[in-house]
């Protein structure tokens, strides 16, 4: 499997989301509660311009996802076609808080950019993480438009 990898501009902790990719991450967990929901994140280093729907085979969807290969490849192909990268994944905690778990550190890419949205509160909770040198750090999450 090919990853590109990116990085964060030199010191910056700091990823870029439009709104519009946002409402629709949420809407994506909202529906697949109570099953985690998954899916791939497209952009470049420094902004999430697109959030590309996958499948959950996991085994077990109410505690972990697995993106479908066949998704996979296809968002592979779309982000190639609009000379973008796949910089990370989604996937939702229906039932916590939007923090990496253990499984999610197990399962970890370097240099992959990772956004969980929490639905434990009344108003879902986007945030996102960075896979580097074995530990996620968070990065800031600035709203564009």
């Amino acid at each position: 499997m090919h990853w590109r990898r990116h990085g964060h501009r030199d010191g910056d902790r700091s990823l870029t989301i439009a709104r519009v990719v946002e409402a629709a991450i949420i809407a994506h967990a909202r529906e697949a509660a109570p099953d985690e929901c998954c899916g791939l994140l497209v952009g470049d280093s420094g902004a999430i311009v697109d959030a590309i729907r996958a499948g959950n085979v996991a085994d077990d969807p109410t505690r972990r996802y697995l993106i479908d290969p066949a998704d996979h490849f296809r968002a592979l192909r779309d982000a190639r076609h609009r000379s973008l990268d796949v910089i990370g994944a989604y996937h939702s905690h229906p039932r916590s808080a939007p923090i990496p778990s253990v499984t999610d550190a197990a399962e970890g890419f370097s240099h992959f950019t990772y956004v969980i949205v929490g639905l434990a509160a009344e108003t879902p909770e986007l945030r996102a993480w960075s896979w580097d040198d074995g530990n996620f750090t968070e990065l800031a999450l600035v709203r564009g438009r």
